[in-house]
């Protein structure tokens, strides 16, 4: 927009200031990105908050909080961008721009991903983004432990036969009682970048359950269901094959006695997207996963439910 096009624009921007949320400011943000309808979970800023401080920015009109954005440094490689909100009352001043700036300086030269709501997908291919795949949101109101149609006696991608009958092959665990060195090796197979803080709080946060399976002395299959401002989301839920991300779910799901449940699922994994409509959910909400930069691979064929759209 150009400055002419609109009267007092110049102090409009003047007026605009921009800072580094506080740790325990971090929850305006995910009470802003609740009152859009992402339905964030009740412990997130406490855990974003471990990953990278500085990457949480404020923006402010006249001192009155108007703009968030994080873009959170994972490492010297790769940054996640979130929390993209610009408040309706001030919307179409260009604030957002200077926030979109302002966050993308603290990623540097890093390759940045971030899950857009699909109406913006076209504003970040303009900012260089390319489209990897879609997320879509599944939920509903389900009984607990939810049933599913008997599963093949070979996963999709396991290399040892799966056999939901045998216990010693599949016990269930708690997440906690993993290696947890383990799990941040498991996590690096489905995510651009190591993240130890981010699990570590996510694991331990109040009122996270987290469950897993180890077979052949590997783990193979874990997930955590933590309790949102509507209902609980399993996220994440990584397994080498279907059946065992299915005793996951199924184990997260009664863990917390049923109700409204929600995952989101990369709609490339049509196992993932099996498991999410055979549990009795449907679509309820999407967004485009783009990339800018190079990102190493990921296997998306073991990702059955996202950590979180806004820090990956």
């Amino acid at each position: 927009m150009q400055q002419s096009s609109q009267p007092g624009y110049a102090r409009l921007l003047s007026s605009f200031s921009i800072r580094t949320l506080q740790p325990h400011e971090i929850a305006l943000a995910v009470d802003w990105a609740a009152a859009e309808g992402w339905n964030p979970g009740l412990a997130d800023a406490t855990c974003f908050a471990t990953v990278d401080p500085a990457g949480f920015l404020l923006g402010e009109f006249d001192g009155v909080p108007a703009a968030t954005i994080s873009v959170v440094n994972y490492d010297d490689r790769f940054a996640f961008l979130g929390f993209y909100i610009v408040r309706g009352t001030v919307r179409g001043r260009g604030y957002g721009w200077r926030m979109w700036q302002a966050g993308m300086a603290h990623a540097a030269s890093r390759s940045v991903g971030l899950d857009g709501v699909v109406t913006q997908q076209e504003n970040y291919k303009r900012s260089g983004f390319v489209l990897a795949y879609r997320n879509v949101r599944y939920g509903a109101v389900i009984a607990a432990p939810p049933s599913f149609p008997p599963p093949d006696l070979v996963g999709e991608s396991t290399k040892t036969p799966v056999d939901p009958t045998n216990p010693a092959m599949n016990a269930m665990m708690q997440l906690a009682d993993i290696p947890f060195a383990a799990v941040v090796a498991d996590d690096a197979e489905v995510f651009p970048a190591s993240r130890t803080a981010f699990l570590r709080a996510w694991i331990d946060a109040p009122g996270h359950i987290g469950r897993a399976i180890m077979r052949d002395g590997r783990l193979c299959a874990w997930g955590v269901i933590r309790p949102c401002r509507r209902g609980f989301k399993v996220a994440p839920l990584v397994a080498d094959d279907r059946a065992s991300a299915e005793m996951v779910f199924a184990a997260l799901v009664a863990a917390v006695g049923g109700g409204e449940i929600f995952i989101d699922v990369p709609e490339p994994n049509a196992a993932a997207v099996a498991l999410a409509r055979e549990a009795g959910l449907s679509p309820v909400f999407e967004t485009a996963r783009m990339y800018k930069g190079a990102v190493r691979p990921i296997r998306l064929e073991r990702i059955f439910g996202v950590a979180t759209f806004e820090l990956g």
